[in-house]
């Protein structure tokens, strides 16, 4: 049995006023309270982290991520916010590769594994981020797409290094376009994921990887799609958002 933890993270993305990031942090803690089975990961943009960090503290298995990081620690980057930086306001966790990051800043795998040793070294959690698009899976490219985005990154690491990750898969035709994966389409490229994680490193180490699901899961099919064994929680986008919708999906192991 694997001792994988049940995680729900939430990405907001570029949304909110300070204001109404503290609400909706102090809403969602409120309506969990002591219900600490599931990992939970907020990830709001860089100007609310200590703000949201303060509201979380002293709730059980909550934690706070950053959307991002630079490559490097430091130096003439304007406008790019380090893993160093992260680390001191206390975030504990970092989006890499997500498929915002690939499509719209052509961030590539080179750009990925610089950004992972950064976040190691600063002792911060990377969510790799892994998917294909709806052209890669209409032509039947999508397995070899998460072969080749897993394969280039994590023969970089070691298998310690490798055991403070986190994936998620991330079909991009399914993020907020309303589609989802099914079930058994989940199911299917996650228990993928971990066979590709098997061939890098061993099955004991892709048996205690987390495989979150990052399309458009929402709090009506949360539980559909954490009943597959292979899948261990969600990136959470647009439900994030809202505190209820949030809640029902951490409700939903």
């Amino acid at each position: 049995m694997s001792s994988r933890k049940k995680i729900v993270a939430g990405n907001w993305k570029m949304n909110k006023s300070l204001q109404e990031a503290k609400i909706l942090a102090e809403q969602i803690t409120n309506q969990v309270n002591e219900f600490d089975e599931v990992t939970k990961i907020i990830i709001p943009p860089f100007p609310f982290l200590e703000t949201v960090k303060q509201t979380i503290s002293n709730k059980p298995n909550f934690y706070i991520g950053a959307q991002n990081c630079h490559t490097n620690s430091s130096g003439a980057f304007t406008g790019e916010v380090s893993a160093n930086m992260l680390h001191s306001v206390g975030c504990e966790y970092v989006l890499i590769g997500h498929s915002e990051r690939r499509q719209y800043f052509k961030e590539k795998d080179a750009d990925f594994i610089l950004k992972i040793k950064e976040a190691l070294k600063n002792n911060i959690h990377p969510i790799f981020c892994i998917g294909e698009t709806i052209h890669e899976r209409k032509t039947d490219n999508h397995f070899k797409v998460i072969t080749e985005q897993l394969t280039a990154v994590l023969k970089e690491f070691s298998v310690e290094e490798f055991s403070k990750f986190i994936l998620a898969y991330e079909p991009v035709w399914a993020i907020g376009t309303g589609e989802t994966a099914t079930s058994a389409q989940a199911q299917e490229m996650h228990a993928f994921i971990r066979s590709i994680v098997t061939d890098i490193f061993d099955s004991s180490v892709a048996a205690n990887v987390s495989i979150l699901y990052g399309g458009s899961c929402n709090a009506q099919n949360a539980q559909e799609l954490f009943r597959c064994p292979d899948v261990d929680g969600g990136l959470i986008g647009g439900a994030s958002l809202k505190a209820d919708d949030f809640c029902k999906i951490i409700f939903s192991f």
